[in-house]
């Protein structure tokens, strides 16, 4: 295709895109109670062969030609790495230090028990030509880890303040654990990343240079960043040169995170927890997010669902390794979140519903086994059922919490109403 053939292709897929997420998105919201953010990532998959390819495979194909998803992908990436920096833009660092221990307590065993499941799953996974070629077992029980231990971060945000726990004890702590298991996840993929392209040095080059950075922006960043809050509280507003430099500043720690080895959304997320707190974030965030989350956000659900082929599992042997990945997941990380948080001091409904939240996966998941795809870790059909463990994993998150947590600390009077819209 010509690059205004791309150009063309390009407007009418975007169309499609915003109103097919917008559409479905809704449709979860209104009457399934689903954070809109669900629906998006469920419309990803229609649009792709799973259901619309199915129903008119040429229609599909003319509106997404193969040469059209390099286009999509480059604006996946700004879309989900701008959506995590926004997400670090009201990440409470003060939450995180007050709930420290617990949220290390249940984050490490909601890691740990999961990995005990991809150890025990992964050399049958092999067998059944699951994962890429040249992949040892090691590698694959270690990204296999790494998959199903993550927890939806962003999403667990949106949930916490659409049920009304924003500022209340398991709200921050659900937050405070859901940080720590994301970091620990994304840990884990930087060294089967690095150990896959080549080498100890591109291992130690990952993870030092990630932790280097890490290090340095929340060690720094915060007093180097703060004239330009100061700036803003004395001029009343963001104004385009100040939008301009946190722009510039995102793009290069989204580069530094690509370049080291690791993944840009990192640096965008790393980046937004150290900004500087008031006007200044509140502003950035009223400035980008809704472009981001309208128009970026959906390209990465939609470059996921094209990857996505739900008819692959298609045989009684993978029907049989998604139910089996399916529940060894759930209960592994809801039983050991639950465990951990009862052995920390909470009581027996606050525990559950800690479990039910950091259960949910979602769009940190599809980042995962999106890189896994790529960089030829995992095959298609294990990419469509892990994506289908993300969708089942968050769609239950929001239910399930209420039942077990919700609706009783309402009537007690112990959380608040649902947050509007």
């Amino acid at each position: 295709m010509t690059n205004a053939e791309l150009s063309v292709a390009f407007f009418l897929q975007m169309a499609v895109i915003i109103a097919a997420c917008r559409a479905v998105g809704w449709a979860a919201k209104t009457w399934l109670g689903q954070p809109q953010v669900v629906g998006e990532m469920i419309a990803g998959v229609i649009l792709g062969p799973s259901l619309f390819g199915l129903m008119a495979p040429e229609l599909q194909a003319a509106l997404f030609p193969a040469e059209s998803k390099s286009v999509l992908f480059v604006g996946a990436q700004l879309g989900v790495g701008l959506y995590m920096f926004l997400v670090g833009l009201g990440f409470e660092r003060d939450h995180f230090k007050t709930n420290a221990g617990s949220a290390v307590a249940v984050s490490l065993a909601g890691m740990a028990a999961p990995f005990l499941v991809a150890i025990a799953l992964t050399p049958w996974l092999i067998q059944m030509g699951l994962f890429g070629p040249g992949m040892v077992t090691w590698q694959a029980m270690l990204f296999m880890g790494a998959a199903i231990s993550i927890t939806a971060f962003p999403m667990l945000a949106r949930i916490i303040h659409e049920r009304g726990l924003s500022g209340t004890r398991m709200g921050s702590l659900s937050l405070s654990a859901g940080a720590i298991d994301d970091a620990g996840a994304w840990c884990v993929l930087a060294i089967v990343l690095a150990s896959f392209g080549g080498g100890a040095m591109v291992a130690v080059k990952a993870i030092c240079g990630g932790a280097a950075f890490a290090a340095f922006m929340l060690t720094f960043g915060p007093r180097l960043l703060a004239p330009l809050g100061r700036q803003v509280e004395r001029e009343g507003k963001v104004s385009a040169s100040v939008l301009g430099i946190v722009l510039i500043l995102f793009m290069l720690c989204a580069w530094v995170m690509d370049a080291v080895g690791i993944h840009a959304v990192f640096g965008g997320f790393i980046l937004g927890v150290a900004m500087p707190r008031g006007l200044l974030t509140q502003q950035i965030r009223t400035q980008l997010e809704p472009f981001a989350v309208l128009v970026l956000l959906p390209m990465f659900f939609t470059f996921s669902g094209l990857n996505t082929q739900l008819t692959m599992v298609n045989s009684i042997g993978l029907l049989g390794v998604t139910a089996l990945i399916l529940m060894g997941s759930i209960v592994a990380k809801g039983g050991a979140c639950w465990a951990a948080a009862r052995l920390t001091g909470q009581d027996n409904p606050t525990a559950m519903g800690i479990g039910a939240l950091m259960n949910a996966r979602g769009l940190m998941e599809l980042i995962i086994i999106n890189i896994g795809l790529q960089r030829g870790i995992i095959g298609p059909a294990l990419f469509s059922i892990l994506v289908l463990m993300a969708i089942i994993t968050t769609l239950m998150a929001s239910p399930l919490f209420e039942q077990v947590y919700g609706r009783k600390a309402r009537r007690d009077g112990l959380i608040a109403e649902h947050a509007p819209g």
